[in-house]
């Protein structure tokens, strides 16, 4: 499913759309140029979960974790990871199948960690214009069936 947002509002939107569904367990890979929404789709997500505190992308940190909803998020920012190995010694597994719902930035860095029923996530920028995106959702289950014509 390919979805198109115009604003930063409506990006924000499809995540939150995405949030209000997710299930324990669930593993988003997202994947994008910088600037690209990642971080303001994964807000929508987070706000979507209830999660009230701000959600800024853990560059440095590559990893937060936000328990104010009604599922726990692992946010992870893997732009600086070099081999899948530094992965293991953040402890990604004990967040890919835990109680909560991981998404992870970056996520084409190390593809190959990633679980067979991982939801994929891309966002391009449009030439139409600053605010306007190209969201990539595979697999299209993913996305709540009242949530697409609404951001059409």
């Amino acid at each position: 499913m390919i979805i198109k947002t115009k604003s930063r509002e409506e990006t924000f939107a499809l995540g939150r759309a995405m949030g209000r569904t997710a299930e324990p367990g669930e593993v988003i890979a997202l994947t994008g140029d910088l600037g690209a929404g990642k971080t303001t789709f994964t807000q929508g997500f987070a706000a979507g979960l209830g999660i009230t505190e701000p959600v800024t992308s853990p560059t440095f940190t590559i990893l937060a974790v936000y328990e104010g909803g009604r599922l726990p998020l692992c946010h992870f920012d893997i732009y600086r990871i070099e081999e899948p190995e530094e992965m293991d010694e953040i402890g990604y597994e004990d967040a890919f199948y835990g109680d909560g719902v991981s998404i992870v930035e970056w996520a084409d860095v190390v593809p190959e960690i990633f679980p067979e029923n991982t939801v994929r996530i891309e966002i391009r920028r449009c030439a139409e214009g600053d605010d306007v995106r190209l969201i990539r959702i595979s697999p299209d289950s993913a996305l709540p069936p009242e949530a697409a014509p609404s951001l059409t």
